[in-house]
Protein backbone atom coordinates (compact mmCIF):
# COMPACT_ATOMS: atom_id res chain seq x y z
CA UNK A 1 0.00 0.00 0.00
CA UNK A 2 2.81 2.40 0.88
CA UNK A 3 4.66 1.68 -2.36
CA UNK A 4 1.51 2.41 -4.35
CA UNK A 5 1.12 5.74 -2.54
CA UNK A 6 4.74 6.63 -3.34
CA UNK A 7 4.27 5.75 -7.03
CA UNK A 8 1.03 7.76 -7.10
CA UNK A 9 2.76 10.81 -5.59
CA UNK A 10 5.63 10.53 -8.08
CA UNK A 11 3.10 10.42 -10.91
CA UNK A 12 1.31 13.46 -9.51
CA UNK A 13 4.66 15.27 -9.32
CA UNK A 14 5.42 14.54 -12.97
CA UNK A 15 1.93 15.59 -14.08
CA UNK A 16 2.23 18.84 -12.14
CA UNK A 17 5.66 19.45 -13.63
CA UNK A 18 4.36 19.13 -17.18
CA UNK A 19 1.27 21.22 -16.45
CA UNK A 20 3.59 23.95 -15.16
CA UNK A 21 5.58 23.71 -18.39
CA UNK A 22 2.37 24.01 -20.40
CA UNK A 23 1.28 27.08 -18.41
CA UNK A 24 4.74 28.62 -18.83
CA UNK A 25 4.53 28.31 -22.60
CA UNK A 26 0.85 29.05 -23.25
CA UNK A 27 -0.38 31.50 -20.57
CA UNK A 28 0.00 35.26 -20.51
CA UNK A 29 2.21 36.96 -17.95
CA UNK A 30 -0.60 37.95 -15.57
CA UNK A 31 -1.80 34.37 -14.95
CA UNK A 32 -1.00 32.67 -11.65
CA UNK A 33 -1.61 29.11 -12.86
CA UNK A 34 2.14 28.49 -13.25
CA UNK A 35 2.76 29.45 -9.63
CA UNK A 36 -0.06 27.18 -8.45
CA UNK A 37 1.21 24.25 -10.53
CA UNK A 38 4.73 24.62 -9.18
CA UNK A 39 3.40 24.91 -5.62
CA UNK A 40 1.51 21.65 -6.11
CA UNK A 41 4.68 20.06 -7.47
CA UNK A 42 6.74 21.09 -4.46
CA UNK A 43 4.03 19.82 -2.09
CA UNK A 44 3.86 16.50 -3.94
CA UNK A 45 7.63 16.11 -3.79
CA UNK A 46 7.67 16.90 -0.06
CA UNK A 47 4.88 14.38 0.53
CA UNK A 48 6.80 11.76 -1.46
CA UNK A 49 9.91 12.32 0.66
CA UNK A 50 7.82 12.13 3.83
CA UNK A 51 6.26 8.83 2.69
CA UNK A 52 9.69 7.39 1.89
CA UNK A 53 11.05 8.49 5.27
CA UNK A 54 8.01 7.02 7.04
CA UNK A 55 8.38 3.74 5.16
CA UNK A 56 12.06 3.52 5.97
CA UNK A 57 11.67 4.25 9.67
CA UNK A 58 8.62 2.01 10.09
CA UNK A 59 10.38 -0.91 8.39
CA UNK A 60 8.01 -1.17 5.43
CA UNK A 61 10.78 -0.08 3.05
CA UNK A 62 14.18 -1.73 3.46
CA UNK A 63 17.51 -1.45 1.71
CA UNK A 64 18.78 -4.58 -0.04
CA UNK A 65 22.32 -3.61 -0.89
CA UNK A 66 25.16 -6.14 -0.97
CA UNK A 67 27.76 -4.00 0.79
Amino acid sequence: MLKAAIVFMLGATVISLFSGLFFLVKDDSSSTRLLKALTVRVCCAAMTLALIAYGYYSGQLVWHVPW
